[in-house]
C-alpha cells in the first residue's frame, strides 16, 4: 500500500516511498482515534479475535511489526507477556509505557535491520493489518521467521480482498469478479483523514496465501472473525458493513520444519 498526502504532492517525479512514510506519520493519529472508538470494528471484531489466537502470552516475548501507537502490545505486557517490542514507521507512540515494553521507530519491511532488533528472537511476531506495507512481502516474512524462537509463530492479519473488490465494483459499475481479479492499482480517500489518499495493490486470497510457502511458513490456523450476535444487534450499521464486505483474514503461521 502507498499513502499519498494531498498537501505534500508536488510532481510526477516524487519518491513514493518518502510520500508514504511522511503521510503515514500524519495519518497515524487519525487511525488511532478511529480505532479507539467504542464501535470500531477493530475493538469489536479484530482485536478480540487476534487476542484469542495469540492464546496465553504469560512470559512470552512478542514483537509487533507495524504496532501503530503501541496500544495493543502494551495490553499484552499488562496481561503478563515478557519482554515485548513494537516497531512502527510513524513514531506516534504512547507516552507512558508499561515496564517490559520497548517501542522502536523503523520499517517492518526488514525487521532484522531495525536498530535494537539485531540478534533478538521472539515467541510471537505480529503483523496486525500492517503486512500490506511491506515492500517485499516474502523477504519481510523470511526475516520475521528467522527471528522466531523454536516454538514461536507469526500472527498475520489482512483485510479480506473481497472488501476492496466490492467497493471498486460499486464505484466503477463493474462486477465483483472483474474487480477481484484486477491487477490495476487504485486510489481512494482515507476514511480516517479525507486529505490523505491510499493506493492499494489489489490482491486475491491466493496471492496472499502463496506468499507464505516461499517464506518458509505453513498455515496452522485461519480465521475469518465476525461480529457477535449481541454486537450485531447493538450496532446494526456495523453488521450491515460486515455482511457486505466480510471483514478480515487472520493467519497463524509456523516455520516449515527443516529436514
Amino acid at each position: 500500500m502507498t499513502i499519498c498526502d494531498d498537501s505534500a504532492k508536488s510532481n510526477r517525479d516524487h519518491d513514493p516511498g518518502q510520500d508514504s512514510a511522511g503521510a503515514w506519520r500524519r495519518l497515524a493519529p487519525d487511525y488511532e482515534r478511529a480505532r479507539s472508538k467504542e464501535d470500531s470494528l477493530d475493538r469489536l471484531v479484530e482485536w478480540p479475535a487476534q487476542r484469542r489466537m495469540l492464546g496465553d502470552v504469560t512470559g512470552r516475548s512478542v514483537l509487533d511489526l507495524g504496532c501503530g501507537n503501541g496500544a495493543k502490545i502494551a495490553e499484552l505486557v499488562r496481561d503478563g507477556a515478557g519482554t515485548c517490542v513494537g516497531v512502527d514507521l510513524s513514531g506516534n507512540f504512547l507516552t507512558e509505557l508499561p515496564t517490559g515494553l520497548e517501542l522502536l521507530r523503523g520499517d517492518l519491511s526488514d525487521p532484522t535491520s531495525v536498530p535494537g532488533l539485531t540478534g533478538r528472537t521472539f515467541d510471537r511476531i505480529l503483523f496486525l493489518q500492517s503486512f500490506g506495507y511491506a515492500k517485499d512481502p516474502v523477504r519481510a516474512l523470511r526475516a520475521a521467521r528467522s527471528m522466531l524462537t523454536e516454538d514461536g509463530f507469526i500472527l498475520l492479519t489482512r483485510t479480506h480482498p473481497i472488501r476492496y473488490a466490492a467497493e471498486r465494483a460499486e464505484k466503477n459499475g463493474t462486477s465483483l469478479g472483474e474487480e477481484y481479479f484486477s491487477r490495476s492499482p487504485y486510489t481512494y480517500r482515507s476514511g480516517w483523514n479525507d486529505r490523505i489518499s491510499l493506493t492499494q495493490r489489489p490482491y486475491t486470497i491466493s496471492d496472499l496465501i502463496n506468499v507464505f510457502g516461499p517464506a518458509g511458513l505453513w498455515i496452522e490456523t485461519t480465521l475469518e472473525p465476525q461480529l457477535s450476535e449481541e454486537d450485531g444487534r447493538r450496532y446494526p450499521n456495523k453488521q450491515a458493513w460486515m455482511n457486505k464486505y466480510l471483514g478480515i483474514l487472520i493467519f497463524k503461521l509456523r516455520p516449515v520444519p527443516v529436514g
